[in-house]
């Protein structure tokens, strides 16, 4: 029913960045997944548990708001680093995938999943690695996590850091934005399931979870991500602006429909007056009265945190009954998706979200001169 266009299915964009470079590789059911890191400085300690932290935070089965699916995501370094530090060479990355059942794909290789990418690759690629959405699968997000925490410790070497946290989960959300670097800030934020800066809205957004399980549906929401130590000046106008790259970046993660920065989509409700973030003078330094903007004007960073939301669909895998069609058979047809499925994705989105957003800022910090090829 489907015809490849062999042009089209010759090229496959598996690589990100310029000067910071990651290539993610694996299928959610093959047997590993990972990635490459290149063009990583030299002598930057690194640990192998610094790397397994944020996975451990990105890995299924961690509560009842996610999937049930068992993987320890226990992440082998094979090769750019020595002595716990990095040798400025490629480094590789494998995570073995362990707890594969690819039983309930079989019954709907063929029938393709509302919400998900499935008749898209299938219409692109034709011969598709059909097993829990294969190379499309949030699993795929293992490698990004893996060197986001790489690059994370890039911009932590020069005292910024890079937060995220769960803002909403459907009509569920919490008005609380971080706007200062708090210490135990993370340990605040993973000291509950969905991942919320707002400990009192946790609670609300955990019960909206569990209500759209119960219903054998699922729900989406808002992270939200701030960036702080960010020099002003990074971002290349016109086509290489630091908020384009971070919107392709976080455009880029399963899931993500919509980026805004600063007020974002209030904005078109305000007036200039309003929006603008007007400037004075304190101790000789020029400072906003306001980051309206989120730290980036004209796509240059403006030294102001950066402050971006991204929105998450809700997880396309549901228990409900719902319309499709038999590719084979070119009829229409009923589908009801079994398997292991997060009803929410968001409290694992989180460090996938930061992992992207260092990833940019880790590049364009090399790019700029900020972060030298080689740590003293």
């Amino acid at each position: 029913m489907l015809k490849a266009n062999v042009l089209l299915t010759t090229f496959k964009v598996n690589t990100f960045g310029r000067f910071f470079r990651v290539t993610t590789w694996g299928e959610s059911h093959g047997k590993a997944v990972g990635c490459v890191v290149d063009g990583c400085p030299s002598n930057l300690p690194l640990e192998v548990g610094e790397v397994q932290k944020q996975l451990d935070r990105r890995r299924p089965g961690q509560s009842s708001y996610t999937t049930s699916r068992s993987e320890w995501d226990e992440v082998e370094i094979h090769s750019g680093v020595f002595e716990n530090k990095t040798l400025g060479t490629p480094i590789s990355m494998m995570v073995r995938n362990q707890d594969v059942d690819s039983s309930k794909y079989e019954q709907i290789k063929n029938t393709p999943r509302p919400g998900h990418a499935d008749f898209a690759w299938r219409a692109k690629y034709v011969h598709v690695d059909y097993r829990g959405g294969g190379r499309s699968s949030a699993r795929e997000t293992v490698g990004r996590v893996a060197a986001g925490a790489i690059a994370l410790k890039l911009i932590q070497s020069i005292k910024g850091d890079v937060v995220a946290y769960t803002k909403s989960v459907g009509e569920t959300s919490s008005e609380e934005t971080l706007d200062h670097l708090i210490t135990g800030v993370r340990d605040l934020i993973d000291g509950n399931p969905v991942r919320a800066l707002d400990a009192e809205a946790a609670p609300l957004m955990q019960d909206r979870i569990l209500e759209a399980r119960k219903q054998k549906d699922s729900v989406g929401g808002v992270v939200e991500a701030v960036c702080f130590g960010v020099p002003p000046g990074l971002g290349e106008p016109v086509f290489g602006k630091l908020s384009s790259d971070l919107a392709q970046a976080l455009c880029s993660i399963p899931a993500v429909k919509g980026v805004e920065f600063g007020q974002g989509f209030n904005l078109s409700r305000m007036m200039g007056s309003q929006a603008n973030d007007e400037y004075y003078v304190e101790g000789g330094e020029v400072k906003p009265k306001t980051n309206h903007m989120g730290g980036i004007l004209g796509g240059i960073s403006t030294g102001q945190p950066i402050v971006v939301r991204v929105a998450v669909k809700p997880t396309a895998s549901i228990g409900k009954t719902q319309d499709t069609v038999n590719l084979t058979e070119g009829v229409n047809t009923k589908i009801q998706v079994e398997g292991r499925h997060d009803p929410c994705i968001l409290p694992r989105a989180v460090p996938v979200v930061e992992s992207m957003i260092a990833l940019v800022l880790a590049d364009h910090l090399i790019a700029s001169g900020r972060i030298s090829r080689n740590l003293d």
